[in-house]
């Protein structure tokens, strides 16, 4: 069976990495980037995923590069603690959650795919233009480098490339622009000393701004740590970025007024940006649900299939667990078609709950709950919100993804060679 991945993406190499893995080696990606550079910030990996990622051999080499967040804690605009859970191993689970820069997991990822599957499993500069479906699947392929186009031939093509997916256009050719929930974003990574115990996630605002930080690496021989930021705000139509634009860098004067007051003993939350000098801007967009993913020998995975909003976590995650369950059904069944609806029936119901609980601002909502009920800021947090309906937002939150602790924990193994239990770090 050859298999066609269109994005050298988290999901992509997880899958490419996956099906190697299960016993299916004819495996190629298709990037349309030129080269494989370790670009973006931060991100965060739940213990759902990192299972996964530690199944297939990563452990160490995530570990190395990652910080072991213990913590997940949100405040109100004055610095007053709403809620705090513990997070990874500290909760409970038997896999940790990772915060880690999404350049350097890519890199771990793409050097494990040159490792197992060859230096030439990744070709870049190649975008796919259009498919054709028969027995199975002719792509047509854009070399933008050399002006010219070329075809490859699979039993299975993927599209993982992203929420501007070129192959989801080819599926879906009527489908608008990525919906905007008319907020900006700005995001940036500094080296900076930690704040708190050093491996907390904090996400601070009210019911307009929020800002959220994490380190993603230990300490350097100075003290520091590699910080992540982000930044959102509500925005009018015509402080839209264009699509060309999404990513820009732009200087804190254009946007850190609005923060201004996120300053606490603990963390300086204006300092820390401008000492980045920049922040990449882009609007909060995801894609509307799709009822579908699977046609003949083409689906869809990541993002391609489900961009929800950067809450909770789930980004990267979702694409790991896609790619870990399309490789067990393709190894488990000849059949691509049944195989392809199998995968699709696991997985497209949890993400499309997950794009609509994005929606809804996720867990995040405690903090529109404190600045609704006090925006003066209170004394004591359950005098606002009772203990139990900040837990149940958060247990909620976790079932719907199907990654609380007792799931994760026992549920069987994605790893079709030896259905084992999971490798524990």
């Amino acid at each position: 069976m050859r298999v066609v991945i269109a994005g050298a993406g988290i999901g992509g190499l997880t899958l490419a990495l996956s099906l190697h893995a299960a016993g299916l080696r004819d495996v190629r990606l298709l990037e349309a980037a030129p080269r494989i550079d370790p670009l973006g910030v931060g991100l965060n990996i739940l213990p759902s995923a990192v299972r996964e990622l530690f199944e297939l051999g990563l452990g160490d080499r995530l570990v190395e590069v990652s910080v072991r967040t213990g913590a997940l804690s949100y405040y109100d605009r004055h610095g007053n603690l709403i809620w705090t859970e513990p997070r990874g191993l500290a909760a409970g689970y038997r896999w940790p959650q990772l915060s880690v820069h999404r350049g350097l997991l890519q890199s771990v990822l793409h050097d494990a795919v040159r490792e197992r599957l060859g230096a030439d499993a990744v070709r870049t500069d190649c975008r796919v233009r259009d498919l054709t479906v028969g027995t199975g699947v002719r792509v047509e392929v854009e070399h933008s480098s050399a002006g010219d186009t070329s075809t490859v031939d699979a039993d299975v093509l993927v599209g993982a490339d992203g929420i501007h997916s070129a192959v989801r256009g080819v599926l879906y050719p009527r489908e608008s622009e990525p919906p905007w929930n008319g907020l900006l974003v700005w995001r940036g990574a500094v080296r900076r000393r930690p704040f708190l115990d050093g491996n907390t996630m904090i996400i601070a605002g009210d019911e307009r701004r929020r800002a959220v930080v994490y380190p993603m690496t230990g300490l350097d021989p100075a003290g520091t740590v590699l910080m992540n930021w982000a930044l959102a705000r509500p925005a009018g139509e015509e402080e839209r970025p264009r699509r060309a634009d999404w990513n820009r860098p732009v200087p804190p004067e254009a946007f850190l007024d609005a923060f201004a007051d996120l300053s606490f003993d603990w963390l300086d939350v204006p300092a820390l940006v401008r000492a980045c000098g920049t922040g990449l801007e882009y609007p909060m967009v995801d894609r509307e649900p799709l009822p579908r993913w699977s046609f003949g020998p083409v689906t869809l995975l990541g993002d391609a299939a489900h961009a929800m909003y950067p809450m909770g976590s789930n980004g990267a995650t979702q694409s790991v667990l896609d790619a870990r369950v399309l490789a067990a059904h393709l190894a488990g069944d000849p059949d691509v078609t049944r195989a392809l609806r199998g995968y699709e029936r696991e997985r497209r119901p949890i993400t499309t709950a997950l794009q609509e609980a994005g929606r809804r601002m996720g867990p995040e909502q405690v903090i529109t709950l404190a600045a609704q009920r006090a925006p003066d800021g209170f004394t004591h947090v359950h005098d606002v919100i009772p203990a139990a309906e900040l837990a149940a937002i958060s247990h909620r939150y976790a079932h719907t993804g199907a990654f609380d602790v007792e799931t994760v924990n026992t549920r069987p193994s994605y790893d079709v060679r030896t259905g084992r239990a999971g490798a524990r770090p």
